[in-house]
């Protein structure tokens, strides 16, 4: 298995970190769209009480981990195709 997708996911992940980082996104409106732990730490705490750093780390680990999924999904159709 080559995980294309799941590099691929930790790049998007990598990205938007970098962008919101770079300080192009002031008001954290695109690592709040598209992180899912910003999404948890939302519904508990409020998101200032949080290191951004560890946030960042999550997010890319979170988008690795979606792309992992996706290619052992990937991986089992297609073997279950050749069977």
């Amino acid at each position: 298995m080559r995980y294309t997708m799941t590099w691929a996911c930790a790049a998007i992940g990598l990205a938007l970190c970098l962008f919101n980082a770079s300080g192009y996104d002031p008001h954290n409106l695109f690592l709040m769209m598209f992180s899912v732990p910003m999404w948890l730490v939302e519904l508990f705490t409020d998101m200032h009480n949080v290191s951004v750093w560890l946030m960042y780390a999550l997010t890319v680990l979170s988008w690795l981990l979606i792309g992992y999924l996706g290619d052992q999904a990937i991986y089992r159709t297609r073997a279950r195709r050749r069977t």
